[in-house]
């Protein structure tokens, strides 16, 4: 089968998959709804059924959907950047500041808002201080980086740690969730959706450098790529990626880790393929983890994040297992 028609049938059946996920998010819960309901409100038909498709469940899918999408995208790219097929979108301390500003927004008790305004703070600061340190005299290498990042994320897990010490006890619950990573507050999910939307035109343009890139430092350079310009590209891109993410659901484990390795394993190392699929293959693994997060227990609900980590581990450690020694 030709290599075109064969990447055209994956995105299509991914596309499918995606669809096919959000449906059942929006079917599926303590209160069961069919789905010609969903199709009427959909159509702003009248309904019993309306008002919690269109103002509880379909926004959780599409912030669902988004943050998966953005997880798995700024994963593939981190791949990319450190050359390490199990790199991580919360590698470089993006998420540990994230943390350090939304914890500190509910222990100062701000509204939703403020809480999401000081994680983006908090997740920007991170980048520029990991992104200041590891550039240092001009150098820029991919173990200075990654140590760099994994030096900021320990600094920032002691002052959440902090945080959570001296908070009030009818504020943990609250924290708690967020940094299990939590769809129930996702209202807005117009945001993290442009923000998918504008990451992945940014980078699909940069997909065959970013071929060349993942071959070799001295190849990419031989064969033409300003690797300077596309490292810092992807670093930002990535960056943002990930606040975008953690902005919007808190902190979700593992889909940046497994998603880009898995639709690599299925479909190859090409980034024209790799990058679309990565983001309908996370986008929809992070919509059925939360429908499941919300039903297992109903009335009660899951952090989201508790659910991906524990399909992410046993997937981690196969993954783990198959790497040269």
């Amino acid at each position: 089968m030709p290599t075109r028609r064969r990447a055209i049938l994956i995105l299509i059946s991914l596309c499918l998959l995606a669809v096919a996920s959000i449906g059942l998010a929006l079917t599926v819960g303590s209160f069961k709804v069919s789905y010609s309901d969903v199709l009427a409100a959909l159509f702003g038909q009248e309904g019993g059924s309306g008002d919690v498709v269109l103002q509880l469940r379909l926004p959780r899918a599409l912030a669902g959907f988004a943050c998966g999408g953005l997880l798995a995208l700024a994963g593939a790219l981190m791949q990319v950047l450190l050359r390490n097929p199990l790199a991580d979108p919360y590698a470089l301390g993006i998420s540990g500041g994230a943390g350090v500003g939304a914890m500190l927004a509910m222990l100062l008790g701000l509204p939703v808002l403020g809480v999401d305004g000081l994680a983006f703070a908090g997740a920007f600061a991170a980048m520029l201080l990991v992104f200041g340190l590891a550039h240092g005299d001009g150098s820029w290498t991919q173990t200075r980086l990654l140590l760099t990042g994994v030096i900021v994320a320990a600094g920032c897990g002691a002052l959440v740690a902090l945080m959570l010490t001296i908070a009030e006890e009818h504020k943990l619950r609250g924290m708690l969730f967020w940094l299990m990573g939590d769809l129930g507050q996702s209202a807005q999910w117009w945001p993290a959706f442009a923000a998918l939307l504008v990451a992945l035109l940014l980078t699909m343009p940069f997909a065959r450098e970013l071929n060349l890139l993942s071959r070799g430092l001295m190849q990419a350079q031989a064969l033409g790529v300003a690797v300077g310009r596309l490292r810092y590209a992807i670093y930002l891109l990535a960056s943002l990626a990930t606040a975008a993410s953690v902005t919007t659901a808190g902190s979700i484990g593992f889909v940046g880790l497994v998603v880009p390795h898995l639709v690599r394993l299925a479909t190859g190392n090409d980034q024209r393929l790799l990058l679309p699929a990565s983001v309908l293959a996370g986008g929809s693994l992070l919509v059925l983890a939360d429908t499941l997060a919300r039903t297992l227990i109903a009335p009660q609900q899951l952090p989201v994040g508790v659910l991906t980590a524990l399909i992410g581990v046993p997937v981690f450690l196969f993954l783990l297992s198959r790497q040269p020694k």
